[in-house]
């Protein structure tokens, strides 16, 4: 839903949901804000509500619509993670719970191991994040679980593979791919897995978009995934997870396997998060428009071979899913220089604004070189195949005046050999 839609039923816009939604002040004295609740462990009212709350904990029983367990132990549940998990669900069109963790990482890690099984298959588009890659690689394939590779945006690769994947357990997608920016139909992608007899589970890491320009649940998904390190926090300050799902079962769920892992959010961190949802669209639309207008400026520098970004496609089957499926650009794009690796180094040695750095998704400018930093364990097959090569430099534009930063980009293009 736009911001410009109607609510249906009387329902709050997300902007008006996510500053009032899941948070009661009479439960902290009155804070018109939530406050920090650093309880390890809470105080039942009776032996009776103990036992149930153990009982929905361990699944033993499910709860009553709209209910939730009284808290047990912060491993577990504890008020800032639910009020953070309310107020997060509005800003997701189509969700209707929430999951927090204490890193992008761990949702996904959770997620493979709640719906993954013995001897199963994934689907999965490439490049990936360098961590994802490493679960599969390095973690379930050795316990059996097969990885089915496929190049970003190959909708007709991707139905075969579904098709023909033997107890085919989850779909995972990252669209736009890190860092080549190639799109994937995640709605045709999820009719494929509805037509496959195991009805695999739809997974799309949506960090690079969402959750304001794109929405992968209603277009078929099943569970939506978050580095809220990035877009969702902002400022490079914590680390942070989040997953979303259209139906209160998938959640329940994850949090199952959180209670074994122990890898929910802390409330610090969740007090945190949640104070910068509101304007989490503010900062992504003020950094696309600054990534759209470098990008375009920097397009058809001598220096460079191509920049990367989705008003510059040229392809018409990623033209076609970038209008289908995204409501803006974002605020990454990619940049490769003829040069090479050598040149990319020394592009990001003179720059002045734009720190070199890893993440994205900050309010500050960040530039890094994939192939030798967060795509470094891709082999060299990999790495070709998906585009990431020795020039490539990957952007993420933040708040600063956009006049600002293009003169820093030319400044360094110009101090390349």
């Amino acid at each position: 839903m736009s911001e410009h839609d109607e609510p249906q039923g009387g329902a709050l816009h997300p902007r008006t949901a996510v500053l009032t939604r899941g948070f009661d002040p009479s439960l902290s004295v009155g804070s018109a804000r939530p406050a920090v609740f650093r309880s390890s462990t809470y105080v039942f009212a009776s032996p009776e509500a103990a036992e149930r709350a153990f009982a929905m904990a361990t699944g033993k029983i499910h709860p009553h619509t709209g209910e939730r367990a009284d808290l047990i132990y912060s491993r577990i549940s504890h008020p800032n993670a639910e009020i953070l998990e309310d107020q997060i669900v509005p800003l997701e069109p189509g969700a209707r719970e929430a999951a927090v963790f204490n890193s992008g990482m761990a949702a996904i890690m959770t997620s493979f191991f709640t719906f993954a099984r013995p001897h199963g298959t994934i689907v999965y588009t490439t490049p990936l994040y360098g961590g994802t890659t490493g679960l599969i690689h390095n973690f379930l394939e050795p316990f059996g679980v097969k990885g089915i590779p496929v190049p970003s945006g190959d909708s007709a690769g991707i139905d075969v593979a579904i098709r023909g994947a033997e107890n085919c357990c989850i779909v995972y997608i990252e669209t736009p791919a890190n860092p080549t920016l190639t799109m994937t139909d995640i709605e045709r992608a999820a009719e494929a897995a509805a037509r496959h007899p195991d009805r695999p589970t739809v997974m799309v890491d949506n960090t690079f978009l969402g959750p304001a320009f794109q929405h992968p649940l209603e277009l078929g998904a099943d569970l939506v995934l978050y580095s809220a390190t990035k877009f969702l926090s902002g400022f490079s300050d914590m680390v942070a997870g989040v997953a979303l799902a259209r139906n209160s079962e998938t959640v329940n769920m994850l949090r199952s396997r959180r209670v074994m892992f122990g890898n929910i959010l802390q409330p610090d961190e969740c007090w945190l998060l949640d104070g910068r949802l509101p304007t989490v669209s503010l900062r992504m639309n003020r950094q696309s428009k600054n990534a759209q207008r470098l990008a375009e400026a920097l397009n058809g520098h001598k220096r460079l071979i191509r920049v990367i970004y989705p008003t510059l496609f040229e392809d018409s089957e990623q033209i076609r899913i970038f209008r289908k499926q995204c409501a803006y650009p974002g605020a990454l794009f990619s940049i490769d220089f003829r040069g090479g690796k050598k040149a990319a180094f020394e592009f990001l040695r003179h720059l002045r604004i734009a720190r070199n750095a890893v993440s994205l998704g900050g309010v500050e400018t960040l530039s890094c070189h994939p192939k030798t930093t967060t795509h470094s364990g891709m082999s060299a097959a990999e790495l070709a195949e998906s585009g990431v090569t020795d020039g490539l430099v990957r952007i993420s534009v933040g708040i600063e005046d956009w006049r600002d930063l293009l003169a820093d980009f030319e400044q360094a293009l110009a101090a390349v050999g």
